[in-house]
């Protein structure tokens, strides 16, 4: 059962980022790869407000952290994405742009993290 919810929430997560990315493409056309970002750093925040939920708050379900942080949020983040974005930015002559969205995800990432589990544990 717990590898059909981890199936079922990759799958939504896959689905959620393709949405997630191509709508923020098509409205923030750039070389800068905004769509990863966004996903990235939410994807952080959602790891820190649900786990930090899941272990302060709740006594949940093993069931849930594999549904929602193994399955959803493993789909949903990119960062297979977001290192070959980088790659090429810089491979063709983006050195700033590289740097900015390896600065902007890492930084703004943690950032994300740490608020989200400060409100999981409200």
């Amino acid at each position: 059962m717990r590898y059909l919810l981890i199936l079922a929430g990759g799958g939504l997560g896959s689905l959620a980022r393709y949405l997630v990315s191509t709508a923020i493409a098509a409205r923030m056309p750039s070389r800068f790869p905004w769509g990863t970002l966004v996903v990235n750093v939410t994807g952080c925040f959602l790891i820190g407000l649900i786990m930090e939920a899941l272990i302060s708050r709740v006594s949940a379900n093993p069931n849930w952290r594999a549904v929602l942080v193994v399955g959803f949020l493993g789909g949903y983040t990119t960062f297979s994405s977001f290192e070959w974005e980088t790659f090429s930015a810089v491979r063709s002559g983006g050195s700033w742009i590289g740097l900015l969205n390896v600065l902007g995800s890492v930084g703004f990432g943690y950032l994300a993290v740490w608020i989200g589990a400060a409100l999981g544990k409200r």
